[in-house]
């Protein structure tokens, strides 16, 4: 059974904490409905929803990927590099705790979950402005006895890892060279982003099918072109608050 843990749009999403991008009007009822389709993509894709309870007074908590990094054996809860973030991942540690043994960031180690990119057994992990040195070397002390790999990647001009790198399919990364070179990943074989649309290299690969927001169709058709048929969503509202596709849940096999 594969699970996909998700949170609920805070009615407060507007103040959302903003690193790369000029603050905007966000419609949170219209966010909520992205939401929702979204958990409506993952049923598609063969998940179980399953909803953490809400937390309308946390502006992010809808962006519950940051909270945890669930592997096969462990979940890692996080302590997210933004302060007024670190109060979701309680709600979220009491949910995975009836799939997985749980460890833990502590201070002074940061570590926000989009940072963290997994191929097989190597964790690709973002130096970025939400996840520091100490909270990347806790966590490759944590998972060193499960024989994972860690691996810091310097991030620059991106919020998170994830924001310029995901994986599409087992051996494929989406890549935005711009943001991060390719050569980071040990040669790995990627695909470039269009050049027009610098935040699609976000995508969420869901057993062998992938999700992606609707609003980069060059990148799209670069994807189909190489024979993956993406389903597709419309994010607008929660890109506004710096959110993609993978930001929005947790999935893992229960």
């Amino acid at each position: 059974m594969r699970i996909a843990l998700t949170r609920a749009v805070s009615p407060e999403i507007a103040r959302c904490e903003l690193t790369h991008l000029e603050r905007q009007p966000i419609d949170a009822a219209r966010a909520a409905e992205q939401h929702a389709a979204y958990e409506r993509a993952l049923r598609e894709l063969g998940c179980e929803v399953r909803r953490v309870a809400p937390a309308p007074e946390l502006p992010d908590s809808v962006f519950i990927e940051d909270t945890a990094v669930v592997l096969d054996e462990v979940a890692v809860i996080t302590r997210p590099g933004a302060a007024s973030r670190r109060p979701e991942t309680a709600a979220v540690a009491d949910a995975l705790r009836e799939f997985r043994p749980l460890r833990a960031i502590d201070a002074p180690g940061t570590l926000d979950g989009g940072d963290v990119l997994r191929v097989g057994r190597t964790l690709w992990v973002g130096a970025s402005s939400r996840t520091n040195a100490d909270g990347i070397a806790q966590l490759r002390a944590l998972l060193r006895p499960f024989g994972y790999r860690v691996e810091a990647v310097a991030v620059e001009g991106a919020l998170h890892l994830k924001s310029a790198a995901t994986l599409v399919a087992p051996d494929l990364l989406l890549v935005n060279p711009a943001w991060l070179p390719p050569a980071a990943f040990d040669g790995m074989a990627h695909l470039e982003v269009d050049p027009t649309e610098p935040f699609a290299a976000n995508a969420l690969l869901v057993g062998t099918r992938l999700l992606c927001a609707d609003a980069f169709p060059r990148t799209l058709e670069r994807l189909r072109r190489h024979g993956l048929d993406p389903l597709t969503v419309d994010a607008s509202e929660l890109a506004k608050a710096e959110g993609g596709v993978t930001c929005c849940s947790l999935v893992f096999e229960a």
